[in-house]
């Protein structure tokens, strides 16, 4: 099962290189986003670090501009999150995950050893991936699920 979980991990993060825009500043302007160095380097920093905390994302931005304060890092994040070019991911009892795979309604698998976090492929292919049992009268375009187990790495240093 090991090996079977490693190539599926790879194939997945093979699938998300290839979705990645190369060029921020060409992202931000097709969203009419004004282009400024500390939003081209949030925006590198989240493609270089999928699933980083803001203190990762803090740290990758300031070695890579020099001096930014939190607040800026937190102000393009949230800006970036809400023209739907970030995701933010909020796992219960976990730091803030930032994420630039959007658009497809994928899930996560987060190791509780280690918190590493893994991109899982909708269940069904289509959003919103699961239907409810009762309908209430919503129009559901998204469903959040997080797997919990053991990654890979933990299960052998055990």
């Amino acid at each position: 099962m090991g090996l079977r979980f490693r190539n599926a991990l790879d194939s997945i993060q093979n699938w998300i290189e290839s979705r990645r825009v190369s060029d921020p500043a060409t992202l931000l302007r097709q969203h009419d986003i004004p282009v400024t160095a500390q939003r081209m380097a949030v925006l590198r920093a989240v493609a270089g670090r999928p699933h980083g905390t803001v203190d990762a994302i803090v740290e990758d931005v300031r070695s890579s501009i020099g001096t930014v304060s939190r607040q800026a890092v937190y102000d393009a994040l949230g800006m970036l999150v809400k023209k739907g070019l970030v995701r933010r991911i909020q796992p219960a009892g976990s730091p803030t995950l930032y994420e630039d795979r959007i658009g497809d309604n994928h899930h996560h698998l987060i190791c509780r050893t280690c918190g590493k976090t893994v991109d899982v492929d909708c269940a069904v292919g289509r959003a919103p991936c699961l239907t409810t049992i009762e309908h209430s009268g919503f129009q559901i375009d998204e469903a959040e699920v997080i797997y919990w187990g053991t990654c890979p790495d933990c299960l052998a240093a055990r």
